[in-house]
């Protein structure tokens, strides 16, 4: 038979009650097999001694079997109901026996128990009429005695099942939240290195860009010395805020601390410049006048996008002129891409992962855009973007 149709496993708990359950069952079925003991020797009408001891002792050890109802519902209620075709006190053991079938068997099984107690019971009746009331009054009330035990115990599987079923859907839920605690921290630990990768990147390439400049400069003048020592304190600084503001990100509830948008690239142009990297913003579009337009989601990848351009160019291709282009219009989409001319001589070597490529590209998916970039027909360098723009 199916494993579905079976009781699931109870706990250590529940076993200890089923076995209350079960000497319960076993001392009911016992005092109602007394009070049939009792009635045969009140009755007058004459049955062999040797049959009426039968009957006792079957009783009894009906009584008994009872123990291992759980173990072997099926065989012991075939052998209960068989035995109850000529034992009187058996009877309330065979009742148990039914009603376990019911509950822990499958309904094929339940059937067949049910029909084997009923032609058992009836063949008793036929044996032993009793004259008490008609025959039709006793074969009925013996079939819905029968048809109600079943009933009960199929209604006690059906509960049993459904709280099988509950547990196991609690458990499942618990252990999809989990999941998705998991997928959370994941997306934020995510999150959280594109960030720090953006910025820091960023702002420490311009520390590597004035630095060399000190380095291979010590002939300058002590003025211009001291304004590239300036220009590297302060955007060392400036790092160190960047790093606190985006641990801060960590702390503080999300949306509560500004975070870099559209309107925020021409600053970003200026630094580059100052770094000593020829920029030109051609804003078509007039976000970074104008961003009310484009949503702060888009705004910011914007942001990221030049940011990574231009920290790649100073590591890649330094010095090269570099071209910010922003095109688009409400409605359809927004387009931002930067171009670097080809560098004078061959590309800085660097130890460069593309982590900030991909880390864009996640941006780009997060917000149903597209990030491609590759090599320009004159030998430079493109970086594309392009984002959904609603109207």
């Amino acid at each position: 038979m199916s494993r579905a149709t079976e009781t699931p496993r109870r706990t250590l708990r529940e076993a200890v009650d089923d076995r209350v359950v079960d000497a319960t069952l076993i001392v009911l079925a016992g005092v109602v097999g007394l009070i049939s003991v009792i009635s045969q020797v009140t009755d007058p009408t004459p049955v062999a001694a040797w049959l009426r001891y039968a009957d006792w002792v079957t009783g009894l050890l009906g009584c008994l079997a009872l123990w291992w109802r759980r173990r072997f519902p099926f065989v012991l209620g075939v052998v209960l109901s068989v035995a109850s075709s000529y034992s009187e006190t058996v009877a309330p053991a065979a009742v148990v026996a039914l009603f376990t079938v019911a509950v822990h068997r499958s309904t094929r099984e339940t059937a067949v128990v049910c029909a084997v107690s009923l032609a058992a019971l009836a063949g008793y009746q036929v044996q032993w009429p009793e004259t008490a009331a008609p025959p039709v009054t006793v074969f009925t009330i013996i079939g819905l005695g029968n048809l109600a035990t079943v009933a009960w115990g199929l209604s006690v599987r059906s509960r049993r099942a459904l709280v099988a079923a509950l547990r196991e859907r609690a458990a499942a839920a618990e252990v999809e939240a989990l999941l998705r605690t998991e997928h959370a921290a994941r997306e934020a630990r995510e999150a959280l290195a594109r960030e720090m990768h953006d910025v820091l990147g960023h702002r420490l390439s311009l520390l590597s860009v004035h630095a060399g400049a000190l380095t291979y400069s010590r002939d300058a003048p002590a003025a211009d010395r001291a304004r590239a020592a300036e220009v590297v304190r302060e955007n060392a600084h400036r790092a160190l805020q960047d790093l606190r503001e985006v641990i801060g990100v960590l702390r503080a509830p999300v949306g509560e601390l500004p975070l870099p948008g559209v309107g925020n690239i021409p600053e970003l142009i200026d630094e580059a410049r100052q770094a000593g990297t020829p920029v030109e913003l051609r804003d078509e579009a007039g976000v970074t006048t104008d961003d009310r337009n484009l949503p702060e989601t888009q705004g910011r990848t914007l942001y990221r996008l030049v940011q990574e351009g231009l920290t790649n160019v100073r590591k890649h291709a330094p010095g090269t002129s570099v071209v910010v282009r922003v095109t688009g219009r409400p409605g359809d989409q927004v387009t931002a891409e930067v171009v670097n001319a080809p560098p004078a001589g061959p590309p800085a070597r660097t130890d460069g992962s593309g982590a900030g490529l991909r880390g864009l590209g996640e941006r780009a998916r997060l917000v149903g855009g597209q990030l491609d970039h590759g090599p320009t027909d004159s030998g430079g360098w493109r970086v594309r973007l392009r984002l959904p723009w609603p109207s």
